[in-house]
């Protein structure tokens, strides 16, 4: 079952406390659930037109300025100059989530939850998981790999287009290497020589 958007935007802001408000569209441009410190209804049209453009150098949300870091069909990053936090957005063919994100807040991380949370409320990915018994029938899939959890795999998917996302892994390293953040560097470490064990090399 798809999560309610409701749900879906609780479940968003308890995975990202940076994330203070939010607002779900459906169709082109239709509200269908939004948090109650947020009203952007008198900018959707033009933030939606500037992504679905894709050519726009900033756009503008209830009077602040944010200068676009990313814009691509399913994502969009964009972030005040002047540190006022930044818009973060997703979308499928049902929904788009538009989130703010306080000025502490780690802009390229939300914008991942935030597309965790348009698949959470997909009814077609949702779907397709329902089906995932479906796969237990062919030979093929049985006879390969009979012991592997379908669910176990999809996050490893998941985790390796995270690893080959610019802003994804490399981005929190990146990030924190340059914050100079000892703890993190140093369990950093730990993960990479654990992972050449594991693979032997």
């Amino acid at each position: 079952m798809p999560v309610d958007p409701a749900t879906a935007v609780y479940n968003l802001m308890q995975a990202d406390p940076h994330i203070i408000a939010a607002t779900v569209i459906s169709g082109s441009n239709e509200i269908i659930y939004t948090t109650d410190n947020w009203d952007i209804s008198a900018d959707i049209g033009r933030v939606i037109s500037s992504w679905v453009a894709q050519n726009a150098q900033f756009i503008m949300v209830s009077g602040v300025k944010y200068s676009m870091l990313q814009c691509e069909p399913e994502r969009l990053v964009a972030t005040s100059i002047r540190g006022e936090g930044s818009i973060v957005a997703a979308k499928d063919d049902e929904h788009k989530l538009i989130a703010y994100l306080e000025p502490d807040g780690y802009a390229p991380g939300a914008a991942m939850d935030v597309q965790r949370t348009i698949t959470s409320m997909s009814s077609r990915s949702h779907y397709m998981g329902d089906d995932a018994q479906l796969g237990k029938s062919m030979p093929a899939a049985a006879s390969a790999s009979p012991s592997i959890d379908p669910q176990l795999k999809g996050e490893i998917e998941a985790f390796l287009e995270w690893i080959k996302d610019t802003d994804g892994l490399s981005g929190y390293i990146n990030y924190y290497l340059q914050q100079n953040n000892a703890q993190i560097i140093s369990e950093l470490s730990k993960i990479y020589s654990e992972l050449r064990q594991i693979f032997g090399v």
